[in-house]
């Protein structure tokens, strides 16, 4: 399939999507929502994909939503169903990667700002490269996320410090963010791709149903309380060992 806003390879079992609006530091406009719909569900039904890794061109992992199909030019009530429309978008496909049935690594250089940062959270594993900017910008702008700002960033790096990221706005590098454990790793600019490639390679050679039962297991078990969370993984363990034991 053809795309116009982003570009999709696959090389050694590992799907490449790569955000390509690099003169609009790759903010997602509608269509380009729709296409990364396209490409995960494309993922999803490939067996010979096994990870995911999601980056993007330019200058910039990603900035957000493109506000400037908000125009100012147009009623205020048709202004506001737009963000709606960009809001439900993002909660759709941001939740989408992360229910995807395979690992999805975020590649992060340069600007990862806003819904960018929400992209990224959504991704399994992030490795960002040491001058990456990433912010949660909404405060900035007088917003607020609307899609999954305020619930997974406390998730990944704990309230104190999610909350002075959401309030304040300000941007911290890839250095930081690997300090406060936002990211799983953190590179040289130059050696983002590759260092992304690696761990990705090294996953491919897991078994794809036990990586799949693994991600229900973690992402479903964050909403449950301990013991429903533990019946959960032995049932999922149960379906493993099957599988195991009829190879």
């Amino acid at each position: 399939m053809t795309y116009e806003t982003v570009l999709y390879e696959k090389k050694d079992k590992v799907g490449i999507l790569t955000l390509n609006r690099p003169k609009q530091l790759n903010a997602v406009s509608m269509q380009m929502g729709r296409e990364i719909e396209d490409v995960v569900d494309e993922v999803d039904r490939d067996d010979d994909v096994g990870v995911l890794i999601i980056t993007g061109s330019g200058r910039a992992f990603c900035v957000g939503a493109d506000i400037k199909e908000v125009r100012p030019d147009i009623d205020l009530l048709h202004r506001i169903n737009v963000r709606r429309n960009i809001s439900g978008m993002g909660h759709k496909f941001y939740q989408q990667i992360e229910d995807l049935g395979k690992p999805v690594i975020a590649a992060i250089q340069g600007h990862c700002l806003g819904g960018g940062l929400e992209l990224a959270m959504a991704c399994d594993l992030r490795i960002a490269a040491e001058d990456a900017r990433i912010s949660d910008q909404h405060s900035q702008i007088g917003v607020i996320g609307g899609a999954g700002s305020t619930q997974r960033l406390f998730r990944l790096i704990g309230i104190t410090k999610a909350k002075e990221m959401i309030f304040t706005g300000l941007p911290i590098d890839g250095t930081e963010a690997y300090r406060i454990g936002l990211v799983n790793k953190v590179v040289p600019s130059e050696s983002l791709m590759d260092e992304a490639m690696k761990m990705a390679q090294v996953i491919t050679e897991r078994s794809p149903l036990i990586l799949k039962l693994t991600k229900m297991c973690i992402n479903d078990g964050m909403q449950m309380d301990l013991h429903s969370a533990l019946e959960y993984e032995q049932k999922c363990f149960t379906i493993a060992a099957l599988r195991w034991m009829a190879e």
